[in-house]
């Protein structure tokens, strides 16, 4: 029977009927006693998390959800909005999907959930009965029920059949009444490795010796929702050992990790990534987290902090690899600094993976590619021939008849040589930088998305339609 719970604590327990035909055990809510200083205690924590055997597939119920719903409009019980909430949310993380969205309209409500990064429409809901879920979501997160004018934030949890799901709401005022999304943080996602996010083995061998160095910068760069996080978490996975000590500065923490101590940006409590970070330092840091480089301040003792003997590692709002450089001597860094800090730049984006189940092949020839792609692109994917064989997508049921399964990162990965550094204390644009980079070897996303392209992992549409966002 799965419980969901609030942010605060002490946390009333709550009982919920589901139909999901899984049984789940409920989350204790009792605060664990201190942790005890004893030799390998936490190597024995993290050797019995990761010694779990993996949960059996579950197939998310759709027909659930509509007989909930189905319930909840003819009124047939008082807990029937509860039991529609429930389901929603069990079948959002079983469908995979990183978000729910509860939308107000004129005539109704209308419940979405993006999966593998696109969104799409899944129930109508009555009007009446989106406001009870609306209501329902506030107490659960401890918002205001009264506030129905003013943004809201909070978070609660609750288990479905593939285990505990940490759940980030955000209510906002619109047109038509207030629109909730719902943020599904599972702690699944960050267990997986550099590997098994997409890295080619020359992109990972310029990683790993970045990873390798007792000191200095890494940055993950790209636009919101392309993955940077994960890889960072990946990185810290590597360098999580009992012979350092590693403090985070997040906001808000997203996944817990044993052996690492996380702070989260408190702006009541005036707990920013700048002010957060001074106080890391304080901390006897061998590595650093950084949620993000936002401003002045936080780029500035962060390249301090690189630069006194700390491995730093964080990520930033950039397009690619090469502008990453210009940006922060933007913010006001100085060149040299800049220069001397950074190890490496992972610059990315996440591309939807073929359907295993369902994959089929098509010729593709130059002509067409020639209508969609540019010239670089172009002779990369077809070489000297005029046609070759890429996936095709068809749709099962696995994958809801989308073609898709999953998502695969495409990267370009820059190395800080010494060549760059003396371009970047002359103050070179990011266009010249990449020159360099690309003749130091470094590949671009591009590149790496035809990579993926011709191993039959993705499809040129899905690359087109990444690139062009």
């Amino acid at each position: 029977m799965p419980i969901l719970r609030g942010k605060q604590t002490p946390v009333a327990k709550t009982k919920i009927k589901t139909v999901a035909t899984v049984p789940t055990k409920p989350i204790q809510a009792s605060v664990p006693a201190p942790v005890k200083n004893k030799p390998g205690l936490i190597a024995k924590a993290k050797a019995v998390i990761t010694s779990v055997k993996p949960k059996p597939t579950v197939k998310a119920d759709k027909k659930a959800v509509e007989d909930c719903l189905r319930q909840a409009n003819a009124g047939e019980s008082k807990d029937a909005v509860v039991k529609l909430f429930d389901q929603l949310m069990i079948y959002a993380h079983l469908c995979r999907s990183s978000d729910l969205h509860l939308e107000p309209w004129k005539e109704n409500g209308l419940a979405r959930i993006r999966i593998d990064g696109i969104l799409r429409d899944e129930f109508q809901l009555d009007s009446a009965i989106y406001l009870q879920l609306i209501a329902r979501l506030k107490i659960l997160t401890k918002m205001r029920t009264d506030e129905h004018r003013a943004p809201q934030d909070g978070r609660f949890k609750f288990i479905s059949p593939l285990g505990d799901v940490d759940v980030r709401a955000s209510v906002i005022p619109t047109s038509f009444g207030e629109k909730a999304v719902l943020r599904l943080l599972s702690s699944q996602s960050h267990k997986l490795t550099l590997e098994q996010l997409g890295f080619s083995p020359e992109d990972l061998a310029r990683v790993q010796r970045a990873v390798s160095k007792p000191w200095g910068m890494i940055l993950a760069t790209g636009p919101t929702g392309s993955g940077k996080t994960t890889t960072v978490y990946a990185v810290l996975e590597i360098l999580n050992k009992r012979e350092v000590n590693i403090v985070t500065i997040e906001d808000p923490v997203e996944f817990e990790i044993v052996g690492v101590n996380q702070s989260q940006v408190d702006h009541v409590a005036k707990l920013t990534f700048a002010t957060g970070l001074r106080s890391l330092l304080r901390q006897d840091p061998d590595i650093v987290m950084v949620g993000e480089i936002r401003d002045h301040e936080t780029a500035k003792i962060a390249v301090n902090a690189a630069m006194t003997g700390h491995k730093l590692l964080s990520t930033l709002h950039t397009n690619d690899a090469a502008t990453t450089m210009p940006r922060l001597i933007d913010m006001g860094v100085e060149p040299f600094l800049v220069a001397s800090t950074l190890l490496c730049i992972v610059a990315q984006r996440l591309v939807r993976r073929v359907c295993s189940n369902c994959v089929g092949k098509k010729d593709f020839t130059k002509k067409e590619g020639l209508q969609i792609l540019g010239p670089d692109i172009i002779s990369k994917l077809f070489g000297n021939k005029d046609k070759i064989q890429v996936a095709a997508v068809k749709g099962c049921e696995q994958c809801a008849q989308t073609g898709y399964h999953g998502r695969i990162g495409i990267y370009e990965v820059l190395e800080n040589s010494p060549t760059i550094q003396s371009m970047v204390v002359k103050h070179a644009s990011s266009t010249e930088i990449q020159e360099q980079a690309k003749k130091d070897g470094m590949t671009t996303i591009a590149e790496d998305g035809v990579r993926k392209i011709l191993t039959f992992q993705t499809t040129v549409e899905e690359l087109v339609r990444v690139m062009q966002e």
